[in-house]
């Protein structure tokens, strides 16, 4: 413990209390569980987001029945599925890399922003994809389409649905990244939890 009285010439300072370490390990455990929730969020995102554009990939039964790169909507679906699976694997190398060895791939402030705009862009890419195709969906419902392919119809629900599951993982990270952009401008050079 400190002296409360000044210290004179020749004297050495009482080292920082133990208190000081241990508030840096907590904040440090702290940080390690946050990416690795991060981790997790983006894991699933990857999984669902790739489930989704595999299913549209895979989803044509032959000539005579439909297809889906017939259908725009459809087509979008996918992209913007694989686009997002993509990204999100490249997210986890980061997150990864963040937590075993302690620091962003970039500089703190680009890592900070670019997670924070990226998730945000591709979320809004995701669900605008997904719902160009739950409509497409519905409207083939509607016409003799899915009474000629059943299994056409729901394999593209099948993959929309995925797609809607990764939106809202990849929706969990962004308010995630949202966070860190945020307790990032409060304390400035140093993100903590």
């Amino acid at each position: 413990m400190r002296s409360p009285y000044p210290l004179r010439y020749g004297d050495t300072p009482s080292p920082l209390p133990r208190s000081s370490h241990f508030q840096s390990t907590l904040s440090l455990h702290k940080l390690r569980r946050f990416n690795s929730l991060v981790l997790v969020f983006r894991l699933a995102a990857f999984c669902f987001t790739l489930a989704a554009s595999v299913f549209m990939l895979t989803n044509s039964r032959g000539p005579h029945y439909p297809r889906w790169f017939d259908f725009d909507a459809f087509r979008f679906v996918f992209a913007a599925n694989a686009i997002v699976a993509i990204y999100s694997l490249f997210e986890m190398g980061v997150s990864v890399w963040e937590i075993s060895k302690g620091t962003t791939v970039f500089p703190e402030i680009l890592q900070v922003w670019f997670d924070f705009g990226h998730d945000q862009v591709f979320a809004y890419l995701l669900l605008s994809a997904d719902s160009a195709g739950t409509e497409l969906a519905r409207t083939l419902k509607e016409r003799d389409t899915c009474t000629v392919s059943n299994a056409f119809c729901v394999q593209s629900d099948i993959s929309v649905a995925l797609g809607f599951a990764g939106f809202l993982f990849l929706g969990f990270s962004s308010l995630l990244s949202g966070f860190r952009v945020v307790c990032f401008i409060i304390n400035g050079s140093r993100f903590h939890v």
